[in-house]
């Protein structure tokens, strides 16, 4: 028989995506959690909190205008209301206390808002004992949010002036800034955890037909006016895969994160819709050696520095992060002993940097590089982390 209370977390790691060449590719899952402290009473009848769910925070952001601790605005609770509303629950259980601890920077490339996106849906799965849910189906909800992985915050707080239409996923689509970028790497990472491969499936025509619905039939007022009691449709089947890349145990991250944010929308605005071929052939040449180079133990520094070389996508954030250009072409594993590659984090602004030794070394200099430019940084020597998990009490 079924306690009437039951406690559990969910930890979900933060994750680095791109790495260099695999731009909206490859994704990272590091040891930096949000966890969700989560408590259901079912003994309650009713419960005096809007969705039958008190939401309370701890961490970056904690006291801004950014964390909205209502669960009709919460990102983590809009997306699991999202999950249990397509199975038939139009809330959570009575009574579920969520408490929050994050400690991903929001904003700064270390995939706070595709934690969220993980986390929520994951907690729409244990609230609503759905245990027949696969972490593959649970991908195809992630990406069926894929707008909310790319907002500029853990928990956005939607203002009534935004569109109130969710896109729904469709790679074939050829308009639509959502289906322009869709991107799995960072809930890939996320949810399965470790160095991922991720890769889109194109969709069946009556899928594909899905263009958009209203969000008042996904999630609640505010941000999609009234709910009209509607079941919204589920994601289709198998939208998005990935695989599991060898990492070398000797390698580490080192996120250096400067003190300012680049939201995520601006990163995307300065990249070009067409890129030259030298440019395109030059990142699928270092892609194609990435996973190998960095699976192999003992590391060969000069093989990895030259696998995280990219075209696509840090030249053109230059100007959004100032010193970026001459941080990752002044590092090399030749004038810095431990050092493998350096690479923008995500959208940036947090640089990456894979070593083996002297983490504090490399760590300083490429902070002294920011400080020239009065940027105020700090850093965590990372480790690739296990995907999504839950631990009952």
């Amino acid at each position: 028989m079924a306690l009437p209370t039951e406690t559990f977390v969910i930890k979900t790691p933060c994750s680095s995506a791109n790495i260099g060449p695999g731009f909206d590719v490859i994704g990272l899952a590091l040891s930096m959690y949000l966890e969700l402290h989560v408590t259901i009473d079912r003994s309650k009848a009713r419960s005096e909190h809007p969705l039958n769910c008190r939401v309370t925070y701890e961490g970056e952001g904690e006291g801004t205008d950014e964390i909205s601790l209502d669960p009709q605005v919460n990102l983590l609770t809009r997306v699991a209301l999202y999950v249990l509303r397509c199975h038939d629950q139009r809330s959570f259980p009575v009574e579920t206390h969520v408490h929050i601890k994050n400690p991903i920077p929001l904003g700064r490339g270390l995939g706070s808002s595709g934690a969220a996106v993980v986390a929520g849906v994951m907690l729409g799965k244990e609230c609503g004992r759905l245990h027949h849910l696969t972490p593959e189906r649970l991908f195809d909800f992630c990406l069926m949010i894929g707008e909310a992985s790319v907002l500029l915050s853990l928990l956005l707080c939607l203002s009534p002036q935004r569109p109130s239409i969710l896109h729904v996923f469709d790679p074939l689509a050829n308009t639509g800034t959502t289906a322009k970028e869709r991107h799995p790497d960072n809930v890939g990472a996320a949810l399965f955890g470790g160095f991922v491969g991720t890769y889109l499936k194109p969709l069946a025509p009556e899928d594909v037909a899905r263009v958009e619905i209203p969000l008042s039939e996904v999630l609640p007022a505010p941000a999609g006016g009234v709910d009209t009691g509607v079941k919204p449709p589920e994601p289709p089947h198998g939208i998005g895969h990935h695989i599991k890349f060898p990492w070398a145990p000797e390698i580490k991250a080192v996120a250096i994160i400067p003190e300012f944010e680049v939201p995520t929308a601006k990163a995307r605005e300065v990249l070009p819709s067409q890129y030259p071929r030298p440019d395109v052939t030059f990142n699928l040449q270092r892609i194609a050696l990435l996973p190998v180079a960095l699976g192999q133990s003992p590391p060969d520094p000069e093989l990895i520095y030259l696998a995280m070389q990219d075209k696509l996508h840090q030249p053109y954030r230059q100007t959004l992060i100032p010193g970026l250009t001459e941080i990752v072409e002044s590092m090399t594993p030749a004038t810095q002993p431990g050092l493998l590659g350096v690479c923008l984090s995500g959208a940036g602004p947090t640089i990456l940097a894979l070593a083996t030794s002297n983490f504090a070394e490399i760590a300083e200099r490429i902070i002294a590089k920011f400080r020239e430019n009065k940027i105020v940084c700090n850093w965590k020597v990372l480790e690739p982390a296990e995907g999504t998990q839950v631990v009952r009490a």
